[in-house]
């Protein structure tokens, strides 16, 4: 069984890459990221970011290790700047700012892309964890059937959960949209700051 499907590593990549990327707790922030949006628009943008994180966390799991090697970028170099960036986002979530973007008939920014698609969902820890799982596996048929399908099983979990945000959002109303928002923008914020945290702490030790 194992030389076509890998149960164990099935669960081991799923469980993890499903803690990182948490679905249930990108619900506030999809919310406020979209909250000026109509509910097909929405529904559009759910779309859009996910198969956008899917792309990157598949070519980072391809290509990853030989594209860092090439600029010479280490992984906790990506993890720092991917913390700076998500600390950028927490602010603006925070101080009303990705609202008003949003509001703005002028928008040009596709919010689905970035920040939602990357580094929201496929951020320097799902980078990672993914890079570490390809890093470590035997190279057989069985492995790389886990690691995909566990990636796919994500990615539909990140999709369900964003594409019934609209029943939350009707449950909690405009106001409650933004108290939510104003709460995951400070949780973003910490998250942001604890990534910073441990590229820094990595840097350390491998001076």
């Amino acid at each position: 069984m194992t030389e076509i499907f890998d149960p164990r590593l099935f669960a081991s990549v799923f469980i993890t890459l499903f803690v990182i990327m948490d679905p249930p707790g990108t619900v506030p922030i999809f919310l406020g990221l979209t909250g000026a949006m109509t509910r097909k628009q929405r529904n559009r943008a759910a779309w859009q970011a996910v198969t956008v994180a899917l792309g990157v966390i598949v070519s980072f799991a391809v290509f990853g290790q030989s594209i860092l090697s090439y600029m010479h970028i280490s992984l906790a170099a990506l993890q720092a700047s991917g913390g700076l960036l998500l600390l950028l986002i927490a602010m603006e979530l925070l101080t009303g700012k990705m609202e008003e973007q949003q509001a703005s008939p002028n928008a040009k920014v596709n919010v689905a892309l970035v920040p939602l698609g990357t580094p929201l969902l496929a951020g320097p820890g799902a980078i990672v964890a993914t890079m570490v799982f390809v890093k470590q596996a035997d190279g057989t048929v069985g492995d790389w059937t886990a690691i995909c399908l566990a990636i796919v099983a994500v990615h539909v979990s990140l999709y369900l959960a964003m594409r019934f945000a609209n029943v939350i959002h009707r449950v909690l109303k405009d106001s409650g949209t933004i108290l939510v928002t104003r709460i995951a923008g400070l949780l973003l914020a910490a998250i942001a700051v604890q990534l910073i945290a441990d590229a820094v702490t990595a840097f350390v030790q491998q001076a």
